[in-house]
């Protein structure tokens, strides 16, 4: 079935969807985005992906091409005329198309690019990988020094994901001075004692709208929870590990670097968090 996608005002067929060849996304990665997830036919966490949207363009000086409540429809529109029961909603705004290529931003009149595309997902809930884990390697973070905008920068997480899979893994957190910073598109913790760690919020890493939910939740669950950075060494010896993200929720990783997590096994609190996560989404989704 041919998708229905959105661009610049129009709901099109994906066949017939077009953006100019100079236009700053494809020419700069000069663009920001977001991913929404769809339970039961709603948004989750819209208003904390809007949110972080906003933030994002206004750290990169791009004008929003719609409110908050304009995009909130436009969603809305998708996931009906996709007949998305679970999936999600991939949203990228760029600088725009100046009609040359030219590193200066073009001129405050050149209109951004807007574009949303639905993910049909069945089973994205009750995903079975979540009932064994998964293996993550590390990497080095090379990254440029503003992981903290979510970019379409994406060309080394995608590298990250690469080398995981090349390992036979299925992930890689990135390491920094020692330290794990996140996934290649995911936040990244572990459990020690019962308690939480995961990196504090800096530009060092992506603000996740799914790490602020859970973490607030785990505290209104009376779990402790301790944000600073921890090492690859400290991971694999902790009592569990796991990650967070849009499209996966919670999600127990179960080896890294070949070595296994607490016998190679998602724990309880990663099980939990994660229940209890989708349970309370579903309550409140849009």
């Amino acid at each position: 079935m041919t998708r229905t996608v959105y661009v610049n005002g129009e709901y099109l067929p994906e066949t017939e969807a077009k953006v100019s060849v100079f236009d700053r996304g494809f020419l700069f990665a000069d663009g920001v985005y977001e991913v929404t997830s769809v339970l039961d036919g709603k948004l989750v966490d819209f208003d904390g992906h809007a949110k972080r949207l906003e933030r994002s363009l206004n750290e990169l000086e791009m004008k929003a091409p719609a409110t908050s409540d304009e995009l909130l429809e436009i969603h809305r529109e998708l996931v009906a005329k996709n007949g998305i029961d679970e999936g999600l909603v991939y949203l990228q705004i760029t600088r725009g198309a100046p009609g040359d290529r030219d590193f200066a931003y073009p001129a405050a009149d050149v209109p951004p690019t807007l574009v949303l595309f639905t993910q049909n997902k069945p089973g994205l809930a009750d995903n079975p990988t979540a009932k064994t884990g998964i293996k993550v390697i590390s990497v080095p973070d090379v990254r440029w020094g503003r992981r903290d905008i979510k970019t379409v920068q994406l060309l080394y997480p995608s590298m990250g994901k690469m080398m995981a899979k090349a390992a036979g893994c299925d992930d890689a957190w990135m390491v920094e001075d020692g330290k794990v910073t996140e996934g290649t598109s995911n936040n990244a913790y572990i459990v020690k004692g019962n308690k939480i760690i995961t990196r504090e919020l800096s530009t060092d890493i992506l603000h996740g709208i799914t790490r602020a939910a859970v973490l607030q939740m785990a505290r209104e669950a009376q779990m402790e929870v301790e944000e600073r950075a921890f090492t690859i060494d400290e991971a694999q010896s902790a009592d569990e590990a796991f990650f967070t993200s849009a499209s996966a929720f919670v999600m127990p990783v179960v080896e890294i670097d070949g070595v296994p997590v607490a016998g190679g096994k998602p724990g309880p609190i990663a099980a939990r968090l994660r229940e209890i996560y989708i349970d309370e989404s579903r309550k409140v989704a849009l």
